[in-house]
Protein backbone atom coordinates (compact mmCIF):
# COMPACT_ATOMS: atom_id res chain seq x y z
CA UNK A 1 0.00 0.00 0.00
CA UNK A 2 1.26 3.47 -0.86
CA UNK A 3 0.56 6.49 1.32
CA UNK A 4 -2.60 8.56 0.78
CA UNK A 5 -1.54 11.95 -0.64
CA UNK A 6 -5.00 13.51 -1.02
CA UNK A 7 -4.16 16.19 1.59
CA UNK A 8 -1.06 17.18 -0.39
CA UNK A 9 -3.04 17.41 -3.62
CA UNK A 10 -5.51 19.70 -1.81
CA UNK A 11 -2.64 21.87 -0.55
CA UNK A 12 -1.30 22.15 -4.11
CA UNK A 13 -4.66 23.65 -5.13
CA UNK A 14 -4.70 25.98 -2.09
CA UNK A 15 -1.21 27.34 -2.81
CA UNK A 16 -2.08 27.68 -6.50
CA UNK A 17 -5.05 29.85 -5.54
CA UNK A 18 -2.88 32.05 -3.25
CA UNK A 19 -0.35 32.49 -6.08
CA UNK A 20 -2.88 33.27 -8.83
CA UNK A 21 -1.85 36.19 -11.06
CA UNK A 22 1.49 36.76 -9.26
CA UNK A 23 3.89 35.35 -11.91
CA UNK A 24 6.09 33.74 -9.25
CA UNK A 25 9.32 31.93 -10.11
CA UNK A 26 11.27 29.14 -8.45
CA UNK A 27 14.82 27.85 -8.66
CA UNK A 28 15.87 24.36 -7.61
CA UNK A 29 19.45 23.35 -6.83
CA UNK A 30 20.04 19.60 -6.92
CA UNK A 31 23.09 17.98 -5.38
CA UNK A 32 24.01 14.31 -5.52
CA UNK A 33 22.96 11.15 -7.27
CA UNK A 34 20.30 10.19 -9.83
CA UNK A 35 17.90 9.39 -6.97
CA UNK A 36 18.20 13.01 -5.85
CA UNK A 37 17.62 14.18 -9.42
CA UNK A 38 14.50 12.01 -9.58
CA UNK A 39 13.29 13.50 -6.27
CA UNK A 40 13.88 16.97 -7.71
CA UNK A 41 11.71 16.14 -10.71
CA UNK A 42 8.90 15.35 -8.26
CA UNK A 43 9.51 18.60 -6.38
CA UNK A 44 9.41 20.52 -9.68
CA UNK A 45 6.17 18.78 -10.60
CA UNK A 46 4.52 19.82 -7.31
CA UNK A 47 5.92 23.37 -7.39
CA UNK A 48 4.78 24.06 -10.95
CA UNK A 49 1.29 22.77 -10.10
CA UNK A 50 1.31 25.37 -7.29
CA UNK A 51 1.69 28.23 -9.78
CA UNK A 52 5.45 28.79 -9.95
CA UNK A 53 7.48 28.79 -13.18
CA UNK A 54 11.10 27.68 -13.31
CA UNK A 55 14.03 30.09 -13.55
CA UNK A 56 17.80 29.66 -13.55
CA UNK A 57 18.30 33.25 -12.39
CA UNK A 58 18.63 33.42 -8.59
CA UNK A 59 17.92 37.17 -8.59
CA UNK A 60 14.32 36.63 -9.76
CA UNK A 61 13.47 33.56 -7.65
CA UNK A 62 10.54 33.83 -5.21
CA UNK A 63 11.16 30.27 -4.00
CA UNK A 64 14.56 28.58 -3.79
CA UNK A 65 14.70 24.84 -3.06
CA UNK A 66 17.91 23.01 -2.18
CA UNK A 67 17.75 19.22 -2.65
CA UNK A 68 20.85 18.14 -0.78
CA UNK A 69 23.19 15.15 -0.76
CA UNK A 70 25.42 14.06 2.09
CA UNK A 71 27.60 11.44 0.43
CA UNK A 72 30.63 13.73 0.19
CA UNK A 73 31.88 16.60 2.31
CA UNK A 74 32.03 19.16 -0.50
CA UNK A 75 28.21 18.98 -0.75
CA UNK A 76 28.01 20.66 2.68
CA UNK A 77 30.44 23.38 1.60
CA UNK A 78 28.40 23.94 -1.55
CA UNK A 79 25.14 24.28 0.40
CA UNK A 80 26.49 26.68 3.01
CA UNK A 81 28.25 28.78 0.36
CA UNK A 82 25.10 29.08 -1.74
CA UNK A 83 22.94 29.95 1.28
CA UNK A 84 24.97 33.15 1.71
CA UNK A 85 24.04 34.18 -1.84
CA UNK A 86 20.37 33.33 -1.36
CA UNK A 87 20.21 35.37 1.85
CA UNK A 88 20.89 38.56 -0.13
CA UNK A 89 18.09 37.75 -2.58
CA UNK A 90 15.73 36.97 0.31
CA UNK A 91 16.47 40.38 1.86
CA UNK A 92 15.57 42.08 -1.45
CA UNK A 93 12.43 40.21 -2.47
CA UNK A 94 11.29 38.02 0.45
CA UNK A 95 12.32 34.78 -1.24
CA UNK A 96 11.21 31.59 0.54
CA UNK A 97 14.15 29.25 1.20
CA UNK A 98 13.43 25.51 1.47
CA UNK A 99 16.14 22.93 2.16
CA UNK A 100 15.46 19.21 1.72
CA UNK A 101 17.11 15.92 0.90
CA UNK A 102 19.56 13.58 2.58
CA UNK A 103 21.57 16.20 4.43
CA UNK A 104 18.48 17.27 6.37
CA UNK A 105 18.31 13.80 7.95
CA UNK A 106 21.59 14.60 9.75
CA UNK A 107 20.90 16.32 13.08
CA UNK A 108 24.25 18.12 13.22
CA UNK A 109 23.54 19.76 9.84
CA UNK A 110 20.07 20.98 10.87
CA UNK A 111 21.57 22.27 14.13
CA UNK A 112 24.22 24.17 12.15
CA UNK A 113 21.53 25.67 9.92
CA UNK A 114 19.57 26.89 12.94
CA UNK A 115 22.67 28.38 14.51
CA UNK A 116 24.47 29.91 11.52
CA UNK A 117 21.79 30.23 8.80
CA UNK A 118 18.56 30.91 10.72
CA UNK A 119 16.97 32.75 7.77
CA UNK A 120 15.76 29.52 6.09
CA UNK A 121 11.98 28.92 5.96
CA UNK A 122 11.45 25.18 5.47
CA UNK A 123 13.54 22.07 6.07
CA UNK A 124 12.23 18.67 4.98
CA UNK A 125 13.78 15.23 4.92
CA UNK A 126 13.92 12.32 2.53
CA UNK A 127 10.82 10.72 4.09
CA UNK A 128 8.69 13.90 3.94
CA UNK A 129 9.40 15.19 0.43
CA UNK A 130 5.78 14.48 -0.57
CA UNK A 131 4.60 16.87 2.17
CA UNK A 132 6.25 19.88 0.56
CA UNK A 133 2.89 21.37 -0.60
CA UNK A 134 1.48 21.36 2.96
CA UNK A 135 4.79 22.71 4.34
CA UNK A 136 4.74 25.58 1.84
CA UNK A 137 1.04 26.26 2.45
CA UNK A 138 1.63 26.45 6.23
CA UNK A 139 4.57 28.80 5.65
CA UNK A 140 2.47 31.10 3.45
CA UNK A 141 -0.52 31.15 5.83
CA UNK A 142 1.20 31.22 9.22
CA UNK A 143 4.56 32.74 8.25
CA UNK A 144 6.51 30.49 10.60
CA UNK A 145 9.55 28.30 10.06
CA UNK A 146 8.71 24.68 9.19
CA UNK A 147 10.79 21.68 10.23
CA UNK A 148 9.37 18.52 8.68
CA UNK A 149 11.80 15.66 9.28
CA UNK A 150 11.09 12.04 10.25
CA UNK A 151 13.73 9.77 11.79
CA UNK A 152 11.74 6.63 10.98
CA UNK A 153 11.69 4.94 7.58
CA UNK A 154 9.34 6.64 5.13
CA UNK A 155 6.66 4.98 3.06
CA UNK A 156 6.35 4.45 -0.68
CA UNK A 157 4.58 7.42 -2.27
CA UNK A 158 2.68 7.09 -5.55
CA UNK A 159 0.84 9.69 -7.62
CA UNK A 160 2.99 12.80 -7.10
CA UNK A 161 3.15 15.24 -10.02
CA UNK A 162 6.51 15.07 -11.81
CA UNK A 163 8.27 17.46 -14.20
CA UNK A 164 10.95 15.59 -16.15
CA UNK A 165 14.21 17.30 -17.10
CA UNK A 166 14.38 15.41 -20.38
CA UNK A 167 11.90 14.20 -22.99
CA UNK A 168 13.98 11.30 -24.33
CA UNK A 169 15.49 9.64 -21.24
CA UNK A 170 13.78 9.17 -17.87
CA UNK A 171 14.69 7.73 -14.47
CA UNK A 172 12.23 5.53 -12.58
CA UNK A 173 12.84 4.78 -8.91
CA UNK A 174 12.06 1.14 -8.11
CA UNK A 175 13.02 1.14 -4.42
CA UNK A 176 14.14 3.43 -1.62
CA UNK A 177 16.66 2.92 1.17
CA UNK A 178 19.45 0.45 1.77
CA UNK A 179 20.16 -2.44 4.16
CA UNK A 180 23.89 -2.80 3.53
CA UNK A 181 25.55 -0.39 6.01
CA UNK A 182 28.86 -0.03 4.18
CA UNK A 183 31.09 1.64 6.76
CA UNK A 184 31.87 4.68 4.57
CA UNK A 185 28.26 5.40 3.64
CA UNK A 186 25.64 7.57 5.32
CA UNK A 187 22.78 6.54 2.99
CA UNK A 188 21.09 3.86 5.18
CA UNK A 189 20.94 6.41 8.02
CA UNK A 190 19.32 9.13 5.89
CA UNK A 191 17.18 7.14 3.41
CA UNK A 192 16.23 4.30 5.75
CA UNK A 193 15.80 0.59 5.13
CA UNK A 194 14.93 -0.93 1.77
CA UNK A 195 11.35 -0.42 0.59
CA UNK A 196 10.37 -1.74 -2.85
CA UNK A 197 7.71 -0.17 -5.03
CA UNK A 198 4.83 -2.26 -6.28
CA UNK A 199 5.94 -3.79 -9.62
CA UNK A 200 2.62 -2.83 -11.23
CA UNK A 201 3.17 0.86 -10.32
CA UNK A 202 6.64 0.72 -11.88
CA UNK A 203 5.39 -0.93 -15.08
CA UNK A 204 2.52 1.56 -15.32
CA UNK A 205 4.98 4.48 -14.99
CA UNK A 206 7.30 3.06 -17.66
CA UNK A 207 4.33 2.40 -20.00
CA UNK A 208 3.16 6.00 -19.58
CA UNK A 209 6.68 7.23 -20.35
CA UNK A 210 6.79 5.07 -23.47
CA UNK A 211 3.43 6.53 -24.58
CA UNK A 212 4.89 10.02 -24.10
CA UNK A 213 7.75 9.18 -26.46
CA UNK A 214 10.54 8.37 -24.00
CA UNK A 215 13.11 5.98 -25.44
CA UNK A 216 15.47 5.19 -22.55
CA UNK A 217 14.63 4.22 -18.98
CA UNK A 218 17.04 4.02 -16.05
CA UNK A 219 15.78 1.96 -13.10
CA UNK A 220 17.02 3.50 -9.87
CA UNK A 221 17.69 2.19 -6.39
CA UNK A 222 20.41 2.20 -3.78
CA UNK A 223 20.76 -1.54 -4.41
CA UNK A 224 18.54 -2.43 -7.36
CA UNK A 225 19.30 -6.13 -7.52
CA UNK A 226 17.90 -6.69 -4.03
CA UNK A 227 14.53 -5.38 -5.27
CA UNK A 228 11.63 -7.30 -3.63
CA UNK A 229 13.94 -9.20 -1.27
CA UNK A 230 13.09 -7.27 1.88
CA UNK A 231 10.58 -4.78 3.26
CA UNK A 232 7.12 -4.53 1.70
CA UNK A 233 7.16 -7.40 -0.81
CA UNK A 234 3.65 -8.86 -0.61
CA UNK A 235 2.40 -7.54 -3.96
CA UNK A 236 -0.22 -9.15 -6.15
CA UNK A 237 2.05 -9.37 -9.18
CA UNK A 238 3.79 -11.92 -11.38
CA UNK A 239 7.02 -9.95 -10.84
CA UNK A 240 8.84 -11.58 -7.92
CA UNK A 241 12.42 -10.36 -8.41
CA UNK A 242 14.63 -7.78 -10.12
CA UNK A 243 15.22 -10.25 -12.96
CA UNK A 244 11.45 -10.54 -13.50
CA UNK A 245 11.15 -6.74 -13.52
CA UNK A 246 13.85 -6.40 -16.19
CA UNK A 247 12.04 -8.93 -18.38
CA UNK A 248 8.68 -7.13 -17.99
CA UNK A 249 10.11 -3.67 -18.71
CA UNK A 250 11.84 -5.18 -21.76
CA UNK A 251 8.39 -6.07 -23.17
CA UNK A 252 7.07 -2.48 -23.10
CA UNK A 253 6.68 -1.15 -26.64
CA UNK A 254 8.37 2.16 -27.42
CA UNK A 255 11.16 1.78 -24.88
CA UNK A 256 14.40 1.09 -26.74
CA UNK A 257 16.97 1.08 -23.94
CA UNK A 258 16.99 0.01 -20.30
CA UNK A 259 19.75 0.87 -17.83
CA UNK A 260 19.90 0.40 -14.05
CA UNK A 261 21.94 1.73 -11.12
CA UNK A 262 23.28 0.72 -8.74
CA UNK A 263 23.53 -3.02 -8.20
CA UNK A 264 25.63 -4.63 -5.45
CA UNK A 265 28.15 -7.34 -6.45
CA UNK A 266 27.08 -9.57 -3.53
CA UNK A 267 23.49 -9.65 -4.82
CA UNK A 268 24.24 -10.30 -8.50
CA UNK A 269 22.36 -13.58 -8.89
CA UNK A 270 22.33 -15.85 -11.95
CA UNK A 271 18.73 -14.96 -12.83
CA UNK A 272 19.72 -11.28 -13.19
CA UNK A 273 22.70 -12.21 -15.38
CA UNK A 274 20.39 -14.31 -17.56
CA UNK A 275 17.83 -11.49 -17.81
CA UNK A 276 20.54 -9.05 -18.96
CA UNK A 277 21.66 -11.62 -21.54
CA UNK A 278 18.14 -12.34 -22.81
CA UNK A 279 16.65 -8.82 -22.82
CA UNK A 280 17.62 -7.06 -26.05
CA UNK A 281 16.80 -3.60 -24.66
CA UNK A 282 18.96 -3.90 -21.51
CA UNK A 283 22.22 -2.08 -22.21
CA UNK A 284 25.26 -4.32 -22.05
CA UNK A 285 27.26 -1.93 -19.88
CA UNK A 286 26.81 -2.86 -16.24
CA UNK A 287 27.69 -0.52 -13.41
CA UNK A 288 29.36 -2.82 -10.87
CA UNK A 289 30.69 -0.80 -7.91
CA UNK A 290 34.08 -2.13 -6.78
CA UNK A 291 34.98 0.53 -4.13
CA UNK A 292 38.31 -1.20 -3.46
CA UNK A 293 40.29 -4.04 -5.01
CA UNK A 294 41.66 -5.15 -1.64
CA UNK A 295 39.87 -7.95 0.21
CA UNK A 296 41.12 -6.47 3.51
CA UNK A 297 39.71 -3.03 2.75
CA UNK A 298 36.47 -4.52 1.39
CA UNK A 299 36.02 -6.36 4.69
CA UNK A 300 36.57 -3.13 6.65
CA UNK A 301 34.10 -1.44 4.32
CA UNK A 302 31.54 -4.21 5.08
CA UNK A 303 31.11 -4.91 1.37
CA UNK A 304 30.67 -8.71 1.86
CA UNK A 305 32.73 -9.87 -1.13
CA UNK A 306 36.44 -10.35 -1.80
CA UNK A 307 38.68 -9.26 -4.65
CA UNK A 308 38.58 -12.82 -5.96
CA UNK A 309 34.78 -13.05 -5.79
CA UNK A 310 34.44 -9.75 -7.66
CA UNK A 311 36.78 -10.89 -10.43
CA UNK A 312 34.98 -14.25 -10.63
CA UNK A 313 31.64 -12.44 -11.04
CA UNK A 314 33.08 -10.31 -13.85
CA UNK A 315 34.47 -13.44 -15.53
CA UNK A 316 31.11 -15.23 -15.26
CA UNK A 317 29.24 -12.27 -16.75
CA UNK A 318 31.72 -11.93 -19.61
CA UNK A 319 31.31 -15.64 -20.40
CA UNK A 320 27.50 -15.49 -20.37
CA UNK A 321 26.76 -12.07 -21.91
CA UNK A 322 28.32 -11.31 -25.30
CA UNK A 323 30.05 -7.89 -25.60
CA UNK A 324 29.38 -6.92 -21.98
CA UNK A 325 31.47 -4.08 -20.54
CA UNK A 326 31.60 -2.57 -17.05
CA UNK A 327 31.70 0.75 -15.26
CA UNK A 328 32.49 1.10 -11.56
CA UNK A 329 32.96 3.28 -8.48
CA UNK A 330 36.27 3.33 -6.60
CA UNK A 331 37.10 5.01 -3.28
CA UNK A 332 40.76 5.90 -2.74
CA UNK A 333 42.26 6.29 0.73
CA UNK A 334 39.74 4.49 2.94
CA UNK A 335 41.01 4.20 6.56
CA UNK A 336 43.71 1.57 6.88
CA UNK A 337 44.38 1.31 3.13
CA UNK A 338 48.03 0.29 2.69
CA UNK A 339 50.15 0.65 -0.43
CA UNK A 340 49.62 -3.08 -1.01
CA UNK A 341 45.84 -2.63 -0.71
CA UNK A 342 45.93 0.18 -3.26
CA UNK A 343 48.03 -1.96 -5.61
CA UNK A 344 45.20 -4.54 -5.42
CA UNK A 345 42.78 -1.86 -6.65
CA UNK A 346 45.08 -1.04 -9.57
CA UNK A 347 45.32 -4.78 -10.31
CA UNK A 348 41.52 -5.15 -10.58
CA UNK A 349 41.33 -2.09 -12.85
CA UNK A 350 44.04 -3.62 -15.05
CA UNK A 351 42.20 -6.95 -15.26
CA UNK A 352 38.61 -5.77 -15.77
CA UNK A 353 39.41 -2.89 -18.15
CA UNK A 354 36.40 -0.80 -17.13
CA UNK A 355 34.68 1.34 -19.74
CA UNK A 356 34.12 4.10 -17.17
CA UNK A 357 35.45 4.61 -13.63
CA UNK A 358 33.95 7.07 -11.15
CA UNK A 359 36.82 7.81 -8.75
CA UNK A 360 36.45 9.40 -5.32
CA UNK A 361 38.88 10.36 -2.59
CA UNK A 362 37.52 9.00 0.72
CA UNK A 363 35.52 11.67 2.55
CA UNK A 364 34.67 11.24 6.23
CA UNK A 365 30.96 11.33 7.00
CA UNK A 366 29.78 12.07 10.53
CA UNK A 367 27.69 9.17 11.85
CA UNK A 368 29.40 6.41 9.87
CA UNK A 369 31.79 3.77 11.32
CA UNK A 370 34.47 4.92 8.85
CA UNK A 371 34.55 8.35 10.45
CA UNK A 372 35.37 6.80 13.84
CA UNK A 373 38.25 4.66 12.55
CA UNK A 374 41.63 5.74 13.90
CA UNK A 375 43.84 4.83 10.96
CA UNK A 376 42.77 7.67 8.62
CA UNK A 377 44.98 8.14 5.56
CA UNK A 378 46.85 11.47 5.23
CA UNK A 379 45.44 13.74 2.50
CA UNK A 380 48.67 13.87 0.52
CA UNK A 381 48.76 10.05 0.25
CA UNK A 382 45.09 9.95 -0.82
CA UNK A 383 45.77 12.49 -3.57
CA UNK A 384 48.94 10.76 -4.76
CA UNK A 385 47.07 7.44 -5.06
CA UNK A 386 44.12 9.11 -6.75
CA UNK A 387 46.45 10.58 -9.39
CA UNK A 388 47.97 7.17 -10.09
CA UNK A 389 44.55 5.57 -10.45
CA UNK A 390 43.40 8.42 -12.71
CA UNK A 391 46.45 7.98 -14.96
CA UNK A 392 45.74 4.24 -15.31
CA UNK A 393 42.04 4.75 -16.00
CA UNK A 394 42.68 7.44 -18.62
CA UNK A 395 45.22 5.23 -20.41
CA UNK A 396 42.60 2.48 -20.56
CA UNK A 397 39.90 4.85 -21.83
CA UNK A 398 42.23 5.90 -24.65
CA UNK A 399 42.87 2.24 -25.46
CA UNK A 400 39.14 1.36 -25.27
CA UNK A 401 38.15 4.27 -27.50
CA UNK A 402 40.48 3.11 -30.29
CA UNK A 403 38.52 -0.16 -30.46
CA UNK A 404 35.40 1.79 -31.50
CA UNK A 405 37.00 3.42 -34.56
CA UNK A 406 35.71 1.77 -37.73
CA UNK A 407 32.81 0.03 -35.94
CA UNK A 408 29.10 0.64 -36.46
CA UNK A 409 27.25 1.80 -33.36
CA UNK A 410 23.60 2.42 -32.60
CA UNK A 411 23.33 5.83 -30.96
CA UNK A 412 20.32 7.36 -29.19
CA UNK A 413 20.38 10.99 -30.35
CA UNK A 414 19.88 13.27 -27.32
CA UNK A 415 20.15 16.73 -28.89
CA UNK A 416 22.73 19.29 -29.92
CA UNK A 417 26.17 19.33 -28.35
CA UNK A 418 26.54 21.78 -25.46
CA UNK A 419 29.81 23.04 -26.93
CA UNK A 420 28.71 23.23 -30.59
CA UNK A 421 25.09 23.93 -31.51
CA UNK A 422 25.65 22.66 -35.07
CA UNK A 423 26.66 19.16 -33.95
CA UNK A 424 24.30 16.43 -32.73
CA UNK A 425 25.25 14.24 -29.79
CA UNK A 426 24.07 10.93 -28.40
CA UNK A 427 25.21 7.79 -26.59
CA UNK A 428 26.00 4.24 -27.55
CA UNK A 429 24.60 1.24 -25.70
CA UNK A 430 27.90 1.29 -23.75
CA UNK A 431 27.25 4.92 -22.72
CA UNK A 432 29.97 6.44 -24.94
CA UNK A 433 29.23 10.00 -26.09
CA UNK A 434 29.24 10.32 -29.90
CA UNK A 435 29.18 13.64 -31.77
CA UNK A 436 28.16 13.79 -35.43
CA UNK A 437 26.67 15.97 -38.17
CA UNK A 438 22.95 15.49 -38.72
CA UNK A 439 19.48 17.03 -38.90
CA UNK A 440 17.39 18.09 -35.90
CA UNK A 441 14.72 15.53 -36.91
CA UNK A 442 17.04 12.76 -35.69
CA UNK A 443 16.75 13.89 -32.04
CA UNK A 444 15.01 11.20 -30.00
CA UNK A 445 15.76 8.44 -32.50
CA UNK A 446 18.28 5.63 -32.51
CA UNK A 447 20.56 5.98 -35.55
CA UNK A 448 23.39 3.81 -36.83
CA UNK A 449 26.73 5.59 -37.10
CA UNK A 450 30.19 4.64 -38.19
CA UNK A 451 32.79 5.78 -35.65
CA UNK A 452 35.45 7.72 -37.56
CA UNK A 453 37.69 9.03 -34.77
CA UNK A 454 38.20 8.90 -31.01
CA UNK A 455 38.91 11.55 -28.42
CA UNK A 456 39.37 11.15 -24.67
CA UNK A 457 35.80 11.95 -23.61
CA UNK A 458 33.84 11.40 -26.84
CA UNK A 459 33.81 9.62 -30.18
CA UNK A 460 33.11 11.17 -33.56
CA UNK A 461 30.72 9.45 -35.93
CA UNK A 462 29.07 9.79 -39.31
CA UNK A 463 25.66 8.63 -40.50
CA UNK A 464 25.87 5.45 -42.54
Amino acid sequence: MSLDISNELECIEKVKKINEGKNLKYLILTMGCQLNENDSEKLCGMIEKMGYSKTENLEEADLVVFNTCCVRENAEDKLFGKLGEVKKVKEKRGTIIAIGGCMMQEKHIVDKLKQSYPFFDIVFGTHTLHQFPSDLYTKLIENKRIEDILDIDGEIIEGLPIKRNDNIKASVTIMNGCNNFCTYCIVPYVRGRERSRNPEDILKEVTELANQGYKEITLLGQNVNSYLRSGNTDFNSNVKSFADLLREVNKIEGIERIRFVSPHPKDFTDDVIEAIRDCDKVCKIIHLPLQSGSSNVLKTMNRKYTKEQYLELVKKMKERIPNIVFSTDIIVGFPGETEEDFEDTLDVVEKVHFEQVYMFIYSRRVGTPGDRMENQIPEEIKHERFDRLKALVESQIEENNKKYVGTKQKVLVEGFSKTNSNILTGRTDSNKVVNFDGNEELIGNVVELEIVSEHMWYLKGKII
